[in-house]
């Protein structure tokens, strides 16, 4: 194992990076290759094409933000650990790290930092992915282990209940997409959507389709200032009745969750 290690430390570790922003990727690039361990040998802006690069240059890392145009960021970690399991992958997001990192662990990411960490943690959590460790910065690795030992009731009872594709759903309503515009990104069908629309504002405690698209818009921008989930809910306005949940097969994970009296 310490031999292999050593053998691929001797040479810099081909990476894909993938970001919808071009600048960003140039920052993200300028900030591997500079540490001298890494060379870029392919951008993407999106999911599709970030597949197409795996295959082609065989990458040891991929470096991809989560909020991707079309199939997410957490649906190509999915693919790439599956299609290519030798590959690691580093998040590396303008996403709450409270809501997003856990299921991007989960899909199989071997590290996950905000952005708003300088280039030499970028560099730094890339060759602790490389060495083999999992790589989180230390405040989101104690939320992590609060998480799993019982977590934020508020949170949990709420954002964290969604389940991902309902979490993408919210994203791009965020993004001020209509249902025609989801469902093709996503390659659903329209009626899908408004399916999860309602599971969304049910386990929400949102009342109607408009104050659903208030809610998303600001938990857009709140992402794009750097805010985080408590924030997003502390500006909800949760009515006195929530529409039923909606039994939707293609709504991956848990049962809705039934809104609490009182």
């Amino acid at each position: 194992m310490k031999a292999a290690e050593s053998s691929v430390a001797s040479v810099p570790w081909r990476t894909v990076v993938v970001d919808e922003a071009p600048l960003m990727r140039e920052a993200i690039r300028h900030c591997l290759e500079g540490d001298g361990r890494f060379v870029v040998v392919g951008e993407a802006a999106a999911a599709a094409r970030a597949l197409e690069l795996v295959s082609v240059h065989k990458p040891a890392l991929v470096v991809t933000e989560l909020a991707l145009p079309g199939r997410s960021g957490l649906e190509l970690i999915r693919d790439v650990r599956a299609q290519f399991a030798d590959v690691r992958v580093l998040v590396f997001t303008a996403c709450d790290e409270r809501l997003y990192a856990a299921r991007a662990l989960r899909a199989g990411a071997r590290g996950f930092l905000h952005k708003r960490a300088d280039g030499s943690a970028l560099a730094a959590a890339a060759r602790q992915v490389m060495s083999g460790r999992i790589a989180v910065e230390t405040d989101l690795a104690l939320h992590l282990v609060e998480e799993l030992v019982g977590g934020n009731p508020r949170v949990m009872g709420s954002l964290q209940t969604l389940t991902d594709r309902e979490l993408e759903v919210l994203r791009l309503l965020g993004r001020a997409r209509t249902v025609r515009e989801i469902a093709t990104a996503l390659h659903l069908s329209p009626k899908t959507v408004e399916t999860h629309k309602v599971n969304l504002m049910h386990k929400l405690g949102i009342r109607s389709s408009a104050e659903l698209l208030r809610f998303a818009l600001q938990w857009a921008e709140d992402e794009l200032l750097g805010r985080t989930v408590a924030d997003s809910l502390a500006g909800t306005s949760p009515g006195t009745e929530s529409p039923e949940p909606v039994a939707d097969s293609s709504t991956a994970g848990g049962r809705p969750v039934r809104k609490r009296s009182g």
